[in-house]
């Protein structure tokens, strides 16, 4: 079987013409920490990254140094100075930063209508896909904001699990659906078609569905839903604008999507997916990091013959001394050697199925990663490695 190209990292992160770096893949796979390490290390190599992580856990913040991500961007303590660069992280914080574009979408008195909307702070809070498409809107945000005054030349972003990972894609066609959606106009239709003598026969319908709809619902609930399409109808034309823009960043030569997963059955059928579905869309794919791989000290010494070794110890001692010793440790390289097998069958049924994808293989740690010096190590493992 072919070996796959190797997943070059290095020359990705210190390419200038990498602006946006998207690490993506299935829950517990070490996403988070791949892409705090992807980050650190372009910093210190020179670039000038903020991190995005959407996913809610702290591990991020911890590992970093830091007590707490919001949703500003924090620096970084401790990043090596000496080639120039600088690292500056954040945690999206949905609600806010939909606030922060009704602000700055919205007159005064407009935007005020709108986050006081009951229904709109159900929305920006829990609505599915919110998260998502906040994302996007973030990306947009922190991505112009670097265009305009140098502040960043890259953007690492952590998104939730893989599938959650799509709905970053699909979140503007599905969250704009929804807000311009036949039932949310039907719901609003009253309050905009009520005086126009066009609309008096479209009228007299909508007031019949309206008052089915007051009575499920109830009246108060209805009249925040009117409430708020009708003042988020003058800036919604700029949302789906944004997010067009957004999404064509992602699909610019200039952003790589990186997708991460661990050497498990599971994991590595969402990559596959993901990975297909990259495909699908035109989206640039850099290739495959797969984390926590077992390696053995001695990898000519197969599992069977270990076992075999340890169990003729075990007949030939009484269990002390130097030959239980031994005997112990060939049973657990035993325990190892049949770890890295099956992780190596899972990887190569994946690169057999998508042969052209570039991968690098990062060893598992002998602890977790909970500071700079861990991400360094996991850094150098990224952009040194290769599928050895």
């Amino acid at each position: 079987m072919a070996t796959p190209p190797a997943l070059d990292l290095a020359a990705l992160l210190t390419d200038q013409r990498t602006r946006i770096v998207v690490c993506c893949g299935a829950g517990g796979v070490g996403k988070t920490t791949t892409a705090a390490a992807l980050g650190l290390w372009a910093a210190e190599q020179g670039r000038r990254v903020v991190v995005l992580t959407i996913d809610p856990a702290r591990r991020l913040a911890q590992s970093l140094g830091l007590t707490e991500l919001d949703n500003t961007p924090r620096p970084v303590v401790g990043v090596d100075p000496a080639a120039g660069g600088s690292l500056d992280a954040m945690m999206l914080d949905m609600k806010r930063t939909f606030d922060e574009v009704v602000e700055q979408h919205a007159t005064p008195d407009k935007a005020a209508q709108i986050l006081a909307n009951p229904f709109y702070q159900a929305v920006s809070s829990s609505f599915a896909g919110t998260q998502e498409y906040m994302a996007m809107e973030k990306l947009g945000q922190l991505r112009a904001e670097a265009d305009r005054d140098g502040r960043w030349d890259l953007v690492v972003v952590d998104t939730p699990p893989s599938r959650s990972a799509l709905d970053f894609l699909d979140a503007p066609s599905r969250l704009g659906s929804f807000l311009d959606g036949r039932f949310i106009r039907l719901l609003a239709a009253p309050a905009k078609a009520g005086g126009r003598a066009g609309f008096k026969v479209f009228s007299v319908g909508v007031s019949v569905v309206s008052g089915t709809l007051t009575k499920v619902l109830g009246g108060e609930m209805l009249r925040d839903v009117r409430t708020f399409v009708a003042a988020l109808d003058t800036m919604f034309g700029g949302f789906r604008e944004r997010a067009d823009q957004t999404y064509a960043l992602l699909k610019d030569s200039e952003t790589a999507f990186v997708v991460v997963a661990a050497p498990e059955r599971d994991a590595l059928r969402e990559a596959s997916f993901f990975a297909g579905r990259l495909d699908e869309e035109g989206m640039p794919l850099a290739g495959l990091v797969v984390n926590r791989i077992q390696r053995v000290a001695a990898p000519s010494l197969s599992a069977s013959r270990a076992l075999a070794a340890a169990e003729q110890l075990a007949d030939a001692s009484n269990g002390t001394g130097t030959a239980a010793t031994t005997e112990g440790l060939l049973r657990l390289h035993a325990t190892l050697a049949e770890t890295a097998a099956r992780q190596e069958g899972l990887v190569s049924r994946f690169t057999a199925g998508h042969p052209g994808i570039p991968l690098v293989e990062v060893p598992a740690a002998a602890q977790d990663i909970h500071d700079l010096t861990g991400l360094r190590g996991i850094a150098a493992a990224l952009t040194q490695g290769s599928r050895v």
